[in-house]
Order: structure tokens, then C-alpha cells, then sequence
């Protein structure tokens, strides 16, 4: 099958122009994928929940009747030690969960040595 001659310069272009459009989209409009777009989706939400949940946290913290804690907790230069610490005594464990979540513990943990530096 024959082509006439302004059509198959005319394709070459519109596959030049699509292909140029994609990596333009993609690289400088913000253009992104359902799963990039899924990914980010949770991370905010993620973000959203232990912003919310953190001043319960510090308020189980500055509650704990054990005061060895929060005074090892105090004493801890290291972060992941104090996370550790938060973890493991608890404060990041929601009712009804058998374990704290991370991003909870690093998140009270910042805020419990930020009131104690202020």
C-alpha cells in the first residue's frame, strides 16, 4: 500500500511530538503514574495520622507511672535510642494494637526532647 507523500512526514512528526510531550509531562508538568500517584496518596495519609496522633503519645508519656522511663528517655543523646525507648515502653502502641508504629515513636520521640530542650 502507497502512502501519499504528505502523510508519512506528517506521522513521523506526530510520533516526534508525542514522544516529546511524554518526557516534557513527565519531567516538568507533574504528570505521574497511578502507582507514583497511590504512593503519595498513602505517605500523606500516613503523615496526617501520626501528626494527629502524636500529642496523645507525649500525653502517655508525661502519664507513665514508671518515671525510670521517661528519665532514661530524658538521658538518651542518641534519636533511634529515644524511638527505641518510646517503642518499647509503649507510648506508641495504639489501643487494641499489639505493636507501635514506627513513625509514631520517631515522631513523639522528637516532640517528648523537644519540650524537654524548651
Amino acid at each position: 500500500m502507497e502512502l501519499p507523500s504528505g502523510i508519512k512526514p506528517g506521522l513521523w512528526g506526530a510520533a516526534a511530538g508525542a514522544i516529546a510531550m511524554a518526557v516534557v509531562g513527565f519531567s516538568y508538568l507533574g504528570w505521574t503514574t497511578g502507582a507514583t500517584s497511590e504512593k503519595l496518596a498513602r505517605d500523606s495519609a500516613n503523615t496526617a495520622v501520626v501528626a494527629a496522633l502524636v500529642p496523645f503519645c507525649v500525653i502517655k508519656a508525661q502519664a507513665d507511672p514508671n518515671l525510670a522511663t521517661l528519665t532514661k528517655f530524658q538521658a538518651e543523646q542518641s534519636s533511634y535510642s529515644r524511638s527505641d525507648i518510646v517503642m518499647k515502653a509503649g507510648w506508641a502502641t495504639l489501643s487494641g494494637e499489639t505493636t507501635g508504629s514506627d513513625d509514631l515513636a520517631r515522631a513523639c520521640a522528637d516532640k517528648l526532647h523537644v519540650a524537654k530542650a524548651g
